[in-house]
């Protein structure tokens, strides 16, 4: 069993870089998240095709990527090979399936995969990540959805009845996972975030990492619970009042 009662501070982890700052995935959103003092900074890799041919784009989705010239994965990469982005670990989230490989290869050639968690959605990059990078952290971002159905018209009570389901499965299905090998890490929405996955997560050797919390009180609430890191598109909420402002109880 982990030591619940030792003190950690959680990662504080740029969503985006800093989205709520400056527009996310550029370095104008990395620079401001590295100056707020994260520990990680989150960027999401798009395709240029929906099949995950063509170059690789740092965008979160086709809309983001339409409105502005997107970094591309090597310019994202060779920026935080930089000396001013040493020892910040970076979050390399895959938005689709199909460019597993590419995205790994990038990692190595900039020296970077050490650095580097991989993080997708879809269960499939999981199974080829782990089969063709076995020394990469993969991370699982749980749940599998493009939107917030809590705040659709239609879809809104199932979708708090589909977050009642999972907070009760979602320990026995993060600890299986990475007992199994399959992830090193959860990526989970705040939603889903209980005490017992917590210690689901930790029992089983995981990390658990937590999206996108953009609330100074829920950010100070999961440091107490001890999550490994805190996903925000706005770092200065780490030392907001009411938010997480040096070391956490686990």
């Amino acid at each position: 069993m982990p030591d619940l009662t030792a003190p950690r501070r959680s990662k504080r982890v740029g969503h985006k870089g800093a989205d709520h700052i400056a527009p996310g995935n550029t370095l104008e959103s990395f620079a401001a998240a590295l100056g707020h003092g994260v520990d990680m900074i989150e960027f999401d890799i798009l395709p240029e095709r929906l099949d995950g041919t063509g170059g690789l784009l740092l965008a979160h989705d086709y809309e983001d990527a339409s409105r502005r010239t997107p970094l591309t994965l090597d310019e994202g990469l060779a920026h935080f090979a930089h000396e001013a982005y040493a020892g910040i670990e970076l979050d390399v989230d895959m938005k689709l399936p199909g460019y597993e490989e590419r995205v790994v290869d990038a990692l190595r050639a900039h020296g970077l995969l050490e650095r580097a968690l991989i993080s997708t959605m879809e269960p499939d990059s999981l199974r080829v990540l782990r089969a063709i990078a076995p020394d990469a952290r993969i991370g699982w971002s749980f749940p599998r959805v493009r939107q917030d159905y809590t705040k659709h018209p239609v879809y809104r009570y199932p979708a708090y009845a589909m977050v009642l389901w999972y907070r009760r499965r979602l320990p026995a299905m993060a600890a299986r996972a990475l007992r199994e090998g399959r992830i090193d890490a959860l990526m989970s929405h705040w939603a889903f975030v209980t005490p017992r996955l917590h210690e689901a997560v930790e029992c089983a050797g995981g990390e658990l990492y937590v999206w996108t919390v953009d609330d100074p009180q829920r950010i100070a609430d999961l440091e107490r619970l001890g999550v490994t890191g805190i996903i925000t598109n706005d770092p200065r909420l780490f030392d907001a009042p009411g938010g997480g402002a040096g070391s956490s109880t686990a």
